[in-house]
């Protein structure tokens, strides 16, 4: 039960860790009743946290049906791959025209531990790809570049497709990204970026 005196914002969170974590799944009805007893709260904040959803394309409201969790199909993840490719290319060329020193060591970190390893733990790297793509969005800096790209990210873990290459196969190039933006090298930096999500778009294509 939700307990906090401002009840929109974590009633908001809550629903939203619900779709993501797959309580509430792609295409379900939400039967705001019964949302609302879980959660202890009246009908009103939870509206409210639908609503601000459905501004995400989490949720969406059907006419004369009511509102559901918003299925996305194999079409859109492509497309968002499509935006990913620009926009994370962006990201690494801003990246390695300021020179951030602390930036590029913040990437490194993601996967210094993957270093010189023979079997790399799934579910780890997993964590640490995730972390990879994210901050290296918010490193920029650039808040128009972060809320764009808020979008993909949040869908791409309600598909939950995990990773869609190997570890062995990334980590190479997830290094030649952060090399390109530690020597300054934004054409290049750009470059490996794009050509990192347009690998995992054609064999997404070809599934």
């Amino acid at each position: 039960m939700i307990e906090y005196q401002n009840l929109n914002e974590p009633v908001y969170i809550k629903v939203k860790q619900m779709i993501l974590n797959g309580e509430l799944k792609q295409g379900e009805k939400i039967v705001q009743e019964k949302i609302a007893d879980l959660l202890g709260v009246s009908r009103t904040p939870l509206m409210r946290a639908l609503l601000a959803l459905e501004n995400e394309y989490l949720v969406e409201s059907i006419p004369r049906r009511g509102m559901f969790v918003r299925s996305i199909g194999e079409k859109e993840l492509f497309d968002i791959y499509v935006c990913r490719e620009a926009l994370e290319g962006m990201a690494a060329r801003l990246l390695a025209t300021s020179k951030d020193t602390e930036a590029v060591l913040k990437l490194k970190q993601c996967f210094d531990s993957f270093t010189g390893v023979d079997e790399i733990d799934i579910d780890t790297y997993t964590r640490a790809d995730e972390r990879f793509h994210s901050i290296l969005i918010k490193l920029t800096g650039n808040t128009p570049l972060d809320k764009i790209y808020f979008f993909g990210n949040i869908h791409d873990k309600v598909i939950k497709r995990g990773l869609l290459r190997k570890p062995e196969e990334t980590l190479e190039e997830h290094i030649k990204i952060i090399g390109a933006i530690e020597k300054g090298e934004p054409e290049l930096a750009e470059k490996y970026a794009r050509e990192h999500i347009k690998n995992s778009r054609i064999l997404l294509l070809n599934q």
